[in-house]
């Protein structure tokens, strides 16, 4: 069992998507290149894949990465109508596993969205050393989560988890570990040593039930973390929500979304 088995529908349903600025990047990352194929890692319910398909008539192909298999099963239903004919594989495998499905198989983009964190990261890139053309490029991408944001309704609600579940954040039956170095370091050790920061400030507001169904896909306050005692913890929490957003004029989020566009020096492999 994955770490956020059974949370796909609230995933899907409560989690934001991609800013445009960054379906934008990730798509010229890709022009002029003929027929080319995506491959997304950690993808949830599909969505990158989503938010690229409308934008880049010209991909041929992608395939989705994902050990969790109704997270795959969610991101086929949100698909299917987007696709139009272009081709899509499921791979209900870690991204560590991942190998290429035929004889000749290059990605020229690989995404990874909010995932890295959780994998074998050297692993994941010497995988993407060997499934990528020469001239592809990983982009790696994230915005944090409501657990580390600082506005005082965050706080209170990371108060009120720990009240139920204790100081540390959890991640599933074990504390959440921090990535020990940073992406830009483990990048500098691999193939794809040439990096690009960008960085896109946004401002999400957010309501009460949106929250909520937020937090029920999460690894630190997912329902089964809290057995018998989820349903109180949600009414606390909907009435902290309910109060911060009124005397906050809303549940408001400034947050950044960073992106790392990874290329090998040179286009070479």
């Amino acid at each position: 069992m994955t770490l956020f088995h059974a949370a796909a529908d609230a995933y899907s349903r409560h989690r934001p998507g991609l800013p445009d600025e960054v379906v934008h990047l990730l798509a010229g990352t890709l022009r002029g290149i003929r027929g080319p194929a995506l491959l997304d890692l950690g993808s949830g319910t599909g969505q990158v894949a989503a938010a690229l398909l409308p934008v880049l008539p010209q991909l041929a192909h992608l395939d989705l990465v994902d050990a969790d298999r109704d997270m795959l099963h969610q991101a086929g239903v949100v698909l299917h109508p987007l696709l139009t004919g272009r081709a899509a594989a499921f791979h209900p495998v870690r991204a560590e596993e991942f190998t290429a499905p035929e004889a000749g198989y290059r990605a020229d983009l690989v995404t990874c969205a909010r995932a890295f964190h959780w994998m074998d990261r050297p692993a994941v890139l010497a995988v993407v050393d060997r499934v990528t053309s020469p001239g592809a490029t990983l982009a790696i991408m994230g915005d944090g989560s409501l657990w580390t944001h600082p506005a005082p309704w965050t706080v209170a609600l990371r108060e009120l988890i720990q009240s139920y579940l204790g100081a540390e954040r959890r991640a599933g039956t074990r504390a959440y570990a921090e990535p020990g170095r940073r992406y830009e370091d483990d990048l500098a050790e691999s193939p794809f040593s040439e990096v690009e920061e960008h960085h896109f400030p946004l401002r999400r507001v957010w309501t009460p039930d949106k929250v909520i169904g937020y937090l029920r896909s999460t690894s630190f306050a997912r329902p089964a973390l809290f057995g018998d005692r989820h349903p109180q913890f949600e009414a606390e929490a909907q009435d902290l929500l309910e109060e911060h957003a009124a005397k906050e004029d809303g549940l408001v989020e400034n947050a950044v979304f960073d992106v790392l566009l990874a290329r090998r020096p040179g286009g070479i492999r």
